[in-house]
């Protein structure tokens, strides 16, 4: 059994025992937090799909921890200018332990 869950703009494809990096929501580290942005849901019924939600579909997880990603490094030169331009960025996430999935 699997869902498609929609959480900070982005599409994650779980199943129970899963654990992923989700953009930062914010909570404690052994929270419970349940997803309703259900898109799809596949079972022993076969695949149910959404429009655009799947209607009373939930994911209920645990926050593992909070962290951040690996620096993105981010480099900008014009060529024949003497112009360089260097950052970086790292993106904040929630690690999540997917527990159960409703349809």
């Amino acid at each position: 059994m699997y869902a498609i869950i929609k959480t900070g703009g982005k599409q994650y494809r779980v199943s129970i025992g899963d654990t992923v990096k989700v953009e930062s929501l914010g909570l404690e580290a052994g929270a419970q937090v349940t997803i309703t942005e259900v898109l799809a849901v596949s079972g022993e019924d076969g695949l149910k799909v959404g429009k655009p939600l799947v209607e009373g579909a939930s994911v209920t997880a645990t926050v593992v921890s909070n962290g951040r990603h690996d620096k993105v490094r981010i480099f900008k030169f014009r060529r024949r200018k003497h112009s360089m331009k260097s950052g970086g960025h790292r993106q904040a996430y929630t690690e999540l332990k997917i527990d159960a999935i409703a349809a």
